[in-house]
């Protein structure tokens, strides 16, 4: 892992530490390190998380996800040391949610999270 890659990923976790998603129930973060030139295609993500191919991908501004001024620093870490981050819900119901980011190594740094909507 490059330092660089180090250095923010434990920014990310001093960001998260005691942080939880709310929605209709409440989930940690987790940090996410997905290395190489992998493109974050509605597959991958679908594998990722498990779903069956072809779930449904929701592409979001990571602004968008995290409203909510708890939220406020770690959406700073993310946008200040990470190129294009973005929020993705994949699947229904109960959804595994990955908030990423290029880091200046090229490798998908952020965190993730779930999220239940019914």
């Amino acid at each position: 892992m490059a330092k660089d890659d180090a250095r923010v990923l434990e920014r990310l976790k001093r960001a998260t530490a005691g942080l939880l998603f709310m929605s209709e129930s409440d989930y940690p973060f987790e940090l996410i390190q997905w290395e190489g030139p992998t493109d974050l295609t509605s597959e991958f993500l679908c594998r990722a998380s498990g779903e069956p191919a072809g779930c449904p991908v929701q592409e979001l501004e990571v602004q968008d996800f995290l409203t909510a001024e708890r939220y406020r620093r770690l959406v700073d870490v993310i946008t200040d040391n990470l190129v294009g981050p973005k929020a993705y819900k994949v699947g229904r119901v109960n959804m595994p949610v990955y908030v990423v980011g290029r880091s200046a190594g090229g490798n998908w740094l952020g965190v993730s999270t779930r999220v239940v909507q019914t």
